[in-house]
């Protein structure tokens, strides 16, 4: 099982009466709730954090892509991922991902992601989100009609200009070039290996089974919430014949380890309750724009009450710590706790690749460093040895 340090890069001083003064914490936030200063110093800190990822014995470190947010503060994870690639020497780089429909040509991706490739000597593991609708439709303008055309045909794409020995021509639906020839092509051969990102849509399921991609569940509500999306996934690796190799699948997971459960349970409540009533009060209008959500997606999702009632009553912003704890969106305890929870997960739901949120909401980076520290030291160990008879053939050839 790999161990995978997973951040979102927050920030951190958004105001106690964020979720009734204001209306969304993406797409419109009020820009003047931002302090440059902290920002700046938001970045180092959170840098630094995950480089201390690679020391405490993580496999991986995570960046994400998100645009006009409060709770991600980064709309290009390639810059993150390239001060990573020059400060670690171990950890697979993980990108999850870039937005491949936003760019335009998408060959822009097969580039940079390259270019990272080469600066960590096949570190790389390329992650492929469709987006969510806050992201692309509202705060970039991407119509949700054709948003999942543009993505299949830029992963197409930069497929293909990855592996191909000479210059081409594409003639796509939406990208037609001439010459199609990147400079430079990745340090892995035949490409990274590639993640696809996901919220539950069927078609991201089959996608990643017909490609034999890396299905990635980011949740943020645990994983007793997200059984009935990983549950769907390997439903359909089944329909399409493929093995159920638990490396098939990442799931994230809030996570706080603590010497003891008493003092884990004192310590992650601020952190916590800032994150789920605050960082994710999210405008409900701004959440599936119209055409963005599938036919097929909808009425798998309409299936889910137990889960629809749960996203209306964090809506509300009424969750209360208690509430986190027991639904499992914050796993927290001493290391034993922490540990014993996580292997049930992880065999029930065969997560192979774990990426656990070590730092949420205004965590402190002190409290980010003991919770690090003490899961790579106390928790780690006893999940590596999870899923050992399997190969892994979806992780970086030089990573360790």
């Amino acid at each position: 099982m790999k161990m995978m340090w997973f951040h979102l890069m927050p920030y951190p001083k958004l105001p106690e009466d964020f979720n009734t003064k204001h209306r969304s914490v993406w797409v419109d936030i009020d820009p003047s709730i931002f302090d440059r200063d902290v920002m700046a110093e938001s970045y180092d800190t959170y840098i630094e954090q995950l480089v201390y990822a690679e020391d405490c014995g993580f496999d991986g470190i995570c960046v994400n892509e998100h645009h006009n947010n409060g709770y991600g503060m980064m709309p290009s994870p390639n810059l993150i991922a390239a001060i990573l690639a020059n400060r670690t020497s171990q950890a697979a780089i993980t990108v999850l991902g870039n937005s491949v429909a936003l760019y335009n040509p998408p060959i822009r991706v097969a580039e940079e992601f390259a270019m990272l490739d080469l600066f960590s000597r096949g570190r790389l593991i390329a992650g492929f989100p469709v987006g969510t609708a806050m992201d692309t439709t509202h705060s970039y303008g991407m119509n949700p009609g054709n948003l999942r055309p543009r993505y299949y045909e830029g992963i197409d794409l930069i497929m293909k200009a990855w592996q191909a020995t000479e210059p081409f021509a594409y003639n796509g639906r939406f990208n037609q070039q001439r010459y199609v020839n990147p400079v430079p092509r990745p340090w892995q051969k035949p490409h990274p290996p590639v993640w696809i990102p996901g919220g539950g849509s069927v078609e991201t399921w089959d996608f990643c089974a017909e490609n034999d991609f890396v299905y990635g569940a980011l949740t943020y509500y645990g994983y007793k919430m997200v059984r009935e999306t990983v549950n769907g996934y390997w439903r359909r690796v089944e329909v399409h014949g493929r093995d159920d190799n638990p490396h098939r699948l990442a799931v994230t997971q809030f996570i706080g380890v603590a010497d003891t459960d008493a003092e884990a349970y004192k310590l992650y409540r601020e952190p916590a309750e800032y994150f789920f009533n605050r960082s994710l009060h999210v405008y409900p209008g701004f959440t599936d724009a119209p055409g963005y959500v599938t036919e097929a997606s909808v009425r798998a999702r309409y299936q889910s009450q137990v889960r629809q009632v749960a996203r209306n009553k964090q809506a509300k912003h009424d969750l209360t710590w208690e509430e986190m704890v027991e639904n499992g969106y914050v796993v927290i305890g001493g290391p034993d706790t922490v540990r014993e929870q996580l292997e049930e997960a992880a065999r029930e739901l065969r997560i192979g690749h774990l990426c656990a949120m070590l730092q949420f909401g205004n965590m402190s980076d002190e409290l980010t460093r003991y919770n690090t520290k003490l899961f790579g030291e106390k928790v780690a160990p006893g999940l590596r040895s999870m899923f050992s008879e399997y190969a892994d053939p979806w992780w970086p050839q030089n990573a360790r």
